[in-house]
């Protein structure tokens, strides 16, 4: 009798052990950005995603991070399935010592791996109709608000340089928060944002204000030294055609400790979830697989396995 019960016990504990295998669960972090930005709130939505397209099988947890710079930093001491976002230069700046990463190289920065890219920074000059502008030569002698600090801030102070608007431009001294009340009473003929598109402040202007948001030329786009982006016709209320703008990408990394099957499995969700996210928040609309063009290092072999299915175009050096 003792041991019929103790094969049974030893039997309902092989079974239990055994469905807890077939239903383990990987644990991902997931580090974005500041918890009040765009890119936090992909995040959340990124995690619901990933959660659903798997069964549960992985989970991210979101950790709130000040910055892409520290994200790469963090990859130093960091193991096991660590995701994080960041814009691709940045990787490539990390790799070579270069920039902010100035004496602060490490060997881990090379087992940095890519998986997809997500919605890119995009530039938004913003002028109120009232301003009558329509070009950048039009934003001569109009108030403009820059903000400060931000990647936004530093890409729009750069282009009134490039474009010969240093100087000839009132810089108002009003936090970007409140940019939208500002263009509405007047206070700001314009103001200069960067976030994925459409960008909610800009919704909100164009809708309560009414705006045009200026297209780049060929040319200025080439002299920024950035990425091409188009706008959409219809993105943005009263927005009659497409917007040529500049952009900088961002993309989701991972490292080589990563399995293949977890980061397949992954990519995987992703991308078979992105028209359910794009139905919930739209700038997932402004994602697809051409810009994995914008990655500068390698992609993880469980991602690539996902590409070489579907088709996708790679370059060289992935």
């Amino acid at each position: 009798m003792k041991l019929k019960s103790l094969i049974g016990i030893s039997s309902a504990i092989s079974l239990l052990m055994s469905a807890t295998i077939g239903h383990a669960e990987t644990r991902i972090t997931y580090k974005s950005a500041k918890s009040t930005s765009s890119y936090y709130q992909m995040g959340v939505e990124l995690s619901e995603a990933v959660k659903n397209g798997t069964n549960s099988t992985i989970t991210m947890t979101l950790e709130e991070s000040q910055g892409s710079v520290q994200n790469v930093m963090e990859v130093k001491g960091r193991t096991n399935n660590y995701v994080f976002t960041t814009p691709p230069v940045l990787v490539k700046l990390a790799r070579g010592g270069k920039a902010m990463f100035k004496d602060k190289s490490h060997p881990r920065f090379d087992e940095i791996r890519a998986l997809f890219p997500i919605p890119s920074l995009t530039m938004h000059f913003v002028m109120s109709d009232k301003s009558g502008v329509k070009d950048f030569a039009g934003m001569e002698g109009k108030t403009i608000l820059l903000g400060k600090g931000s990647f936004g801030a530093k890409e729009g102070a750069k282009y009134l340089k490039l474009f010969g608007l240093e100087g000839k431009v009132d810089l108002a001294e009003v936090e970007l928060s409140n940019a939208v009340p500002a263009l509405k009473n007047g206070q700001i003929d314009g103001f200069v944002t960067a976030g994925s598109y459409p960008a909610p402040n800009v919704i909100e202007a164009a809708a309560s204000a009414g705006v045009t948001v200026l297209s780049l030329t060929d040319d200025q786009i080439k002299a920024s030294k950035r990425t091409r982006l188009t706008i959409p016709a219809g993105t943005y209320a009263g927005q009659t055609g497409d917007i040529q703008t500049t952009s900088l990408p961002v993309v989701a990394f991972t490292t080589t400790d990563m399995s293949d099957d977890v980061a397949y499995t992954l990519t995987k969700a992703y991308w078979e979830s992105k028209k359910s996210l794009g139905s919930a928040a739209k700038w997932w609309n402004g994602v697809d697989l051409d810009m994995l063009a914008n990655v500068l290092t390698e992609i993880h072999p469980g991602a690539k396995r996902y590409y070489q299915e579907v088709g996708a175009t790679l370059a060289g050096h992935h």
